[in-house]
């Protein structure tokens, strides 16, 4: 054991000197910074992605749990964020939200933050509530730092929550001045759910969120560069899980019937990871673009 203890030592230095791993200073590109699922022994970060041009991130979609770090790691900051986009709320795409917001407090973003994400049913709430829920003066789970949202207090800056039905389509929920932001009503079980397009000049990135495939995604992927889909669950799944999550020969077909130009899969679970050679296989049976699986920090750029 006193033998490696020197390796172990000098691993543990190189990664505390470890710096920033933002996706470059030129052009458009995805980071990945959650490539996992809600399950701990994954070694993943929940769902998570981040929208780059010319290195300065401009769009977070979706903050599962271990994000936050990930977004650090990533050399991000929040007052770059012109826009945050939430497909759904389970935990393991919004638990890291208020840990990214309360970093917030220390950065100088002096311009609002607007949040998008679903409307609410009986037992999801819409994303005004979800804000509300943690940040709310009154009742908010983390009230000590209201003044990031409510309006009436002083703050740096104010979180500006919105629902976004979804519906119609190719309606942009928000612009900025080189992006926008479209969303698309999906089917993930009875929990409301979004996919999101996010247009950067020329380029079209989709991702898919969690869905089962119904709705709007097919439409909202169609001539995409970049289509970023949940890998869930594997070829043959039923019940529940298929309620809930679309298998590769779906995502394949999906895929080749939107004339995607770059596919990659995330939200690599415990029950898709290790069967990647069967996965690629369902969807080359519709699909013949370029193919490739996520992990944590993983960059695509997008031509």
């Amino acid at each position: 054991m006193r033998a490696s203890l020197p390796a172990v030592l000098l691993a543990l230095t190189s990664l505390s000197a470890a710096g920033p791993r933002p996706c470059g200073t030129k052009g458009i590109a995805v980071q990945v910074l959650g490539s996992g699922g809600p399950e701990m022994q994954d070694q993943r970060a929940s769902a998570s992605y981040l929208v780059w041009r010319d290195g300065r991130a401009r769009v977070l979609v979706d903050a599962g749990g271990g994000s936050a770090l990930r977004f650090g790691e990533s050399g991000a900051t929040m007052s770059q964020l012109d826009a945050i986009l939430f497909s759904h709320f389970h935990v393991d795409h919004s638990g890291d939200f208020a840990a990214l917001v309360k970093s917030s407090w220390f950065e100088d973003r002096t311009r609002p933050l607007p949040v998008y994400g679903p409307h609410g049913n009986d037992f999801m709430p819409s994303t005004t509530e979800f804000v509300r829920d943690l940040f709310g003066a009154e009742h908010g789970a983390y009230r000590y730092l209201s003044d990031l949202y409510e309006p009436r207090e002083r703050g740096s800056y104010k979180l500006q929550p919105h629902d976004v039905a979804g519906g119609a389509p190719r309606t942009a929920a928000f612009r900025g001045e080189d992006l926008a932001a479209y969303p698309a009503r999906v089917v993930h079980g009875g929990v409301p759910a979004l996919a999101w397009r996010i247009e950067v000049s020329s380029a079209v990135i989709v991702f898919s969120g969690d869905t089962n495939g119904e709705g709007g995604l097919a439409d909202l992927a169609s001539g995409s560069d970049l289509f970023v889909a949940h890998n869930a669950v594997p070829e043959g799944a039923t019940g529940v899980e298929r309620n809930l999550h679309m298998p590769p020969s779906v995502i394949g077909r999906i895929a080749a019937d939107a004339r995607v130009k770059h596919l990659v899969l995330s939200h690599r679970m415990l029950r898709t990871l290790g069967k990647e050679d069967r996965t690629r296989a369902e969807i080359r049976n519709h699909y013949d673009g370029p193919l490739e699986f996520a992990n944590d920090l993983d960059c695509f750029a997008v031509p």
